[in-house]
């Protein structure tokens, strides 16, 4: 890792700390295109290990969040279980799938989302 790559990698990080903080988002928004855009990372690379530092990020403000009583832990439950299972599944489709195809799905979910947020509430 260089220099650079360093202070790249911890620019990125608080900006996803912060935002993850207050808008529960950060992997996929902030992290995965600046692994792409600024740390050449391939599509399939950058997901991944947008996924992995998320790990910490999420433990972190999950146990912030749950000591001041805003996590809804009946809600948790029952999507965690869907998630970790359809996840277990789709992790396995990401090998077959070329990094142009991942960008691709992924901009147009991250225009999709966008827009859904910007006109309706």
């Amino acid at each position: 890792m260089t220099l650079t790559q360093l202070f790249l990698g911890l620019g990125v990080g608080a900006l996803t700390g912060v935002l993850a903080a207050l808008c529960g988002v950060g992997g996929g928004l902030i992290m995965v295109p600046a692994f792409v855009f600024l740390m050449a990372l391939d599509q399939k690379s950058a997901v991944a290990t947008s996924l992995a530092v998320i790990i910490a990020v999420s433990l972190v403000a999950t146990t912030k969040y749950s000591a001041a009583s805003l996590v809804k832990w009946q809600i948790v439950w029952p999507v965690m279980i869907g998630a970790v299972i359809s996840t277990w599944f789709a992790t396995g489709w990401l090998k077959h799938l070329s990094s142009d195809t991942l960008t691709r799905v992924f901009g147009i979910l991250m225009i999709l989302v966008g827009i859904r947020m910007l006109w309706n509430r």
